[in-house]
């Protein structure tokens, strides 16, 4: 069964980035009402303006700001059928030129963040049942060099969906999670500047191209929608973690 997108409740962290954003603009195009998230509240209101949605500012690394933006997003809406949650970083060194602040970020932001939006969400949602979307990474699956913090991080949010979607079936909540290759977002624009660096990417990719933010945008609405779908990690790679170009 689907669980269409029209009239879903959607709370989004991390609107105004490239993934947030095409979820938000595909999500809003096919009737479900939105509230947006994100910590700058210049793009935010322009975001939230043009598609006509409800917005706030919050620091997801924050537990007190993600709780209180749950409870903006239950009155703004009327209650809440499903939270996605698009923030993270990008930190490529090897662990041995890794600092104890590059460790601490990137964990906060990686996975401190995913267990306070869960615990957030899975509060209300728990009551009638709903979705919730993470974001991982492909290098997660793969030994990729220089990346041993943020797979740290992500592969931690990997369990962190099985778990909870087992602790909450019963509920009628899932929990699930998509895990992109490299997508060209203003994120991963520092590592894509350089031509050879951006060529470099692309090829190690099976499919020869960087992800879309559309790309992955289409697999998180999927999983919003399909109601017998809970403790998985949907693979969005264009082929980085399983398949030799």
């Amino acid at each position: 069964m689907r669980t269409p997108l029209t009239n879903q409740r959607i709370l989004i962290f991390g609107a105004t980035g490239g993934i947030g954003g095409a979820v938000a603009r595909e999500a809003a195009a096919r009737g479900a009402r939105l509230h947006l998230v994100a910590r700058s509240e210049a793009p935010l209101a322009a975001l939230g303006a043009a598609l006509g949605q409800s917005h706030g500012t919050a620091d997801v690394t924050d537990p007190a700001a993600v709780d209180a933006a749950v409870a903006a997003a239950v009155a703004a809406l009327g209650g809440l059928d499903a939270v996605v949650l698009c923030v993270g970083s990008i930190l490529l060194k090897p662990v041995h030129r890794s600092t104890d602040e590059d460790w601490r970020s990137v964990m906060s932001v990686n996975l401190d963040a995913a267990f306070f939006v869960l615990r957030a969400a899975a509060k209300v949602l728990m009551r009638e049942g709903g979705s919730v979307v993470l974001v991982s990474t492909a290098a997660a699956h793969a030994g990729v060099p220089n990346h041993e913090a943020i797979v740290a991080a992500k592969s931690g949010l990997e369990g962190l969906v099985r778990a909870s979607a087992a602790t909450y079936a019963s509920r009628g909540l899932r929990v699930n999670a998509v895990a992109p290759g490299l997508v060209d977002t203003p994120l991963a624009a520092p590592l894509l500047r350089n031509p050879a660096g951006r060529a470099a990417s692309e090829k190690m990719h099976a499919l020869g191209r960087l992800g879309d933010p559309d790309d992955v945008a289409h697999a998180i609405t999927f999983l919003l929608e399909s109601s017998w779908t809970t403790g998985q990690v949907l693979t969005v790679d264009g082929g980085l973690s399983g398949v030799k170009g």
